[in-house]
């Protein structure tokens, strides 16, 4: 059985020996190893994944490594290689669903897609396609709390493990992202906050910008401003028409935002304060 450890420390000598020393004298094996010292903070981040030989679950592991843990003051966490389960928010872009249902159908995800979630009706024929379920949960100023109960429900009702925000144009409230702290992802042009508002790669255009890009982050109360998990840019230059700039960043978004959900549900993502620690 597979099973990966993260865990998040004071930096301080002996933490590698002890994790190791713990899965040695239960038989595992690792097969993949990685860490940060993170100098200025004076934390430690680390990622083994690993083996087991003799039968073992996630809560056997979880408590046998509690004396470890408090011996370093860790924050940890053991899972095993069960994909989680994502909920796919969307309005009526389907470039990044589109390339999530591709990957996830490819299975180079690394998670499964358990739902799709939209306030408009349109992207409904290529979620069933896939053969995804799609609920039709529309939003207007006086039905958003309602909306997000029923969102709730629906992550409860399917078991989900992580919430995908992909070009879905509501804004949660802040009660919603404490919620979802940590376990949901959310995709945005990396103009912001130069381009707000309507028809950013027109905004580039007339700015003449140089590269084109997207930021997959965390999702928290602060409007498009969480723990950034992944960066894609793209140059460009001054031959590129609106309409081309609107291609290379639906591109740049895809791109980010699948890498994003694949490095947290390997789990290769640690919160770091507001930034991450990504293990690639």
């Amino acid at each position: 059985m597979a099973f990966t450890l993260t865990l998040k420390c004071p930096e301080r000598a002996g933490i590698v020996h002890a994790v190791t020393t713990f899965l040695m004298e239960r038989g595992c094996d690792i097969v993949e190893h990685q860490q940060f010292d993170d100098d200025v903070r004076g934390s430690l981040f680390l990622r083994t994944s690993f083996t087991c030989s003799v039968p073992a679950t996630v809560d056997d592991l979880r408590r046998a490594f509690v004396p470890v843990a408090g011996d370093f003051g860790m924050a940890f966490e053991f899972a095993d290689g069960t994909a989680p389960r994502v909920l796919v928010m969307v309005s009526k872009f389907g470039h990044c669903l589109n390339d999530l249902l591709f990957r996830w159908r490819a299975g180079s995800l690394g998670a499964r897609i358990a739902l799709v979630v939209s306030n408009h009706e349109d992207l409904r024929p290529m979620v069933e396609a896939a053969g995804v379920p799609f609920e039709h949960v529309p939003v207007t100023p006086a039905t958003k709390a309602g909306a997000e109960q029923r969102l709730l429900d629906l992550l409860w009702e399917h078991e989900i493990d992580l919430v995908v925000l992909a070009r879905y144009m509501q804004v949660l409230s802040d009660e919603l992202c404490g919620k979802l702290a940590g376990r949901a992802i959310n995709i945005h042009h990396s103009f912001l906050p130069g381009f707000k508002g309507a028809k950013p790669y027109h905004q580039a255009y007339d700015r003449g910008v140089k590269y084109v890009g997207a930021t997959a982050h965390y999702v928290t109360p602060d409007l498009d401003e969480g723990p950034i998990i992944e960066q894609e840019v793209q140059r460009v230059d001054h031959t590129y028409s609106p309409r081309e700039l609107v291609t290379v960043g639906r591109d740049a978004e895809a791109l980010a935002l699948s890498r994003a959900v694949r490095w947290h549900s390997q789990r290769r993502v640690l919160l770091n304060g507001n930034s991450t620690v990504v293990f690639r």
